[in-house]
């Protein structure tokens, strides 16, 4: 890391740090959240999760089953005219 990279970082890291702190003063105190309570997940959301996840263990298989029809193919050695 050179240089102006580090300085550039820190830079960043100063303004972000500023950022923060001056969004912080601007919101009323009663409407400040602690950082540990983010909600609670929802039914509806687990569900997605586990669609999503299912849906890629599916395609996972179908691909992994079409590369094991093709890996026991035999090989065709090129010839010459």
């Amino acid at each position: 890391m050179n240089d102006i990279t580090s300085l550039t970082t820190a830079v960043t890291h100063q303004m972000y740090a500023a950022t923060l702190t001056l969004a912080k003063r601007e919101v009323p105190h009663d409407e400040v959240r602690p950082m540990s309570d983010r909600g609670a997940v929802s039914l509806e959301q687990v569900l997605w999760f586990v669609a999503a996840g299912v849906s890629v263990a599916v395609i996972a298989t179908i691909l992994w089953g079409q590369i094991k029809d093709k890996a026991d193919d035999p090989i065709i050695s090129p010839s010459s005219p």
